[in-house]
């Protein structure tokens, strides 16, 4: 995430990082539970509405987590529109006041921490509460976004866009997030056959064409570039497939947004010895780009030789 100002009065990551993590439930495990125990293991998924296991409890067994998934989804989806709304309305402000006086439920805490909702400016602070007004005015309930799913300006852009929608458009957008919200508490819950696609991956690839092969030892730093600035996310060296040991981003969705990966190709050209002129007609090789698909996967390679280099979306 981008740099995000003085820290606030709470810390909702510090109490986030303070919550155990349970290990996750077998589905056959949930499936053999009364419907007590089914409503008890699914807690917290649902933001405050336990109602929504009880009611998914009928359509047990269930073959796959996706399936368990949309069976959870459907009771929602089933309640008439004014308990939509309440259900809805529920759920916390971003940023907002809830976030600031820890009066939220634990996975919300979590995921506002993860994305620095709770170390924001004042000045950044003012700006989320004038959108959660604006909103709240307008459709009588809370700007709903899977913030796991996105970058800040991803969400700021977002937040500025849906509030021209009309109503009966932001409940279904809102239930929509609700439900990419839930899969992903899901997927951490339990454990099965079938899990929703929830998690994305980005990776690269160095190709050196000047000797006809994969381009080991060049270090590769991956930003997220923001409103606000750049921040290093990750820093790797690629291996003697030219690739980084691990993904850069893998077991979590990319959030959406802009990010740039930076090459440091003249220090890996002057490491083969290779006699070229001084300075190098080419250093650090910047390549920014965007991402729309949080469960997507991203492969953004590097073809190269001393003088040029090219790049694609790759798979």
């Amino acid at each position: 995430m981008i740099a995000s100002g003085r820290a606030t009065r709470s810390c909702l990551s510090c109490r986030a990082r303070s919550e155990p993590v349970p290990e996750p439930l077998s589905l056959d495990e949930l499936n053999a539970r009364d419907q007590h125990g089914f409503v008890a293991a699914l807690d917290g998924v649902f933001e405050h509405a336990p109602w929504v296991p009880e009611a998914a409890f009928a359509g047990a067994p269930f073959a796959t987590v996706s399936a368990l998934h949309a069976a959870l989804m459907g009771a929602v989806r089933a309640r008439p529109e004014a308990e939509q709304v309440a259900f809805v309305a529920a759920h916390p402000d971003l940023a907002g006041k809830a976030a600031r006086a820890g009066d939220m439920a634990a996975d919300s805490v979590s995921e506002q921490a993860g994305l620095g909702l709770d170390r924001l400016s004042d000045t950044e602070y003012a700006r989320f509460e004038r959108l959660n007004g604006a909103y709240w005015a307008r459709f009588g309930f809370p700007f709903v976004i899977c913030v796991r799913r996105q970058t800040r300006d991803a969400i700021l852009d977002a937040f500025e866009a849906r509030l021209a929608h009309d109503r009966a458009d932001e409940l279904a957008a809102a239930l929509a997030e609700i439900g990419r919200i839930t899969a992903l508490r899901l997927v951490e819950r339990v454990d099965g056959p079938g899990l929703p696609k929830v998690y994305g991956r980005l990776s690269t690839h160095v190709l050196d064409t000047h000797k006809g092969g994969p381009a080991q030892g060049v270090r590769v730093e991956l930003f997220e570039v923001g409103a606000s600035g750049r921040a290093l996310l990750r820093g790797a060296l690629t291996n003697e497939d030219g690739r980084t040991d691990a993904p850069l981003i893998s077991g979590t969705p990319l959030r959406a947004g802009r990010y740039e990966l930076v090459f440091h190709i003249g220090a890996y050209f002057a490491a083969r010895g290779l006699a070229l002129p001084e300075p190098a007609f080419l250093d650090e090789v910047p390549v920014r780009f965007g991402i729309a698909e949080p469960e997507g996967h991203y492969h953004v390679p590097l073809v190269v030789t001393p003088w040029s280099y090219s790049t694609y979306r790759g798979s």
